[in-house]
This record gives C-alpha cells, structure tokens and sequence, in this order.
C-alpha cells in the first residue's frame, strides 16, 4: 500500500501551504505566541505529516484514516486564519490568497479520499458491478 508521499499532489499543496502559513506566524503579535501561533504551528505542520505517515500505512483503511487527519486539521487552520484577519493581524488580500490555497487543498483532500475510499469499499465489498442491479425487478 505504500506510496511516495512526494509524488501526491495534496502533499504538494499543504507542503507549500505549510511555509506561507509560517511566514503568517512570524508576524504574529508577541501576546499571541503560546495561543493562535501554536494552534497555527500545529494545525498547518498536521497537513503534510499526516498525508507523509498515511502514505506509509500498511493499508488503504489507515491512509485514510490519516487524510481525514489532514482535512480536519485544514478545518482547523481556516479558522484560525479567519481570526487572524478578523484581529488585522493578516490584511484581506493575504487572507483570501491563503483561504483560496487552503480551499484548494482541502477539495484536493476530500476528493481523493473519496475516491480512495471508494476504490477500497468496491474491493471489500464486491461493489464494482452491483450498482447496476439497484432498482432493477428480478420478477
């Protein structure tokens, strides 16, 4: 199951994502170091670890369960940016060039844990041919 993290374009935009958000963090006013930066720190550093550890899971199942990680971790960071802007910590135009970069990873994210999720329910279950069937009478 295991695949090169680095090849995934999600890992791609939360690796890139990751470095502007720190920049963002650096700027931070001092009375915020050990609340929103920390929570920043940790939520935007979650995205690529969690796809990076994902990738080298044994199973489908596990991988999964890591990108769900990365998409509620993203959740997180959206907030913590939307307050960053609110406080004018971050000006409108930085915060829309990071809300729309997070925006990107995250349908990224969800759309290729729904197709894998999808590909691994079809293998366990057998589903790859029985949607056809739905709804027809057998009489």
């Amino acid at each position: 199951m295991q695949r090169v993290y680095q090849d995934l374009r999600i890992w791609k935009y939360a690796f890139e994502l990751s470095s502007k958000v720190y920049a963002v963090i650096a700027t931070l006013p001092e009375c915020e170091s050990r609340n929103l930066a920390d929570q920043m720190r940790r939520a935007v550093t979650s995205l690529p670890l969690n796809i990076a550890e994902g990738a080298a899971s044994q199973t489908a199942r596990m991988f999964i369960s890591h990108l769900k990680y990365a998409y509620a971790s993203a959740q997180e960071l959206e907030v913590q940016l939307m307050l960053c802007a609110k406080m004018k910590y971050i000006d409108e135009q930085r915060f829309m060039q990071l809300y729309d970069e997070l925006d990107r990873f995250k349908r990224a994210t969800y759309k290729f844990t729904f197709n894998l999720e999808r590909k691994e329910n079809q293998k366990r279950f057998g589903f790859l041919n029985q949607d056809r069937d739905v709804g027809k009478s057998h009489l």
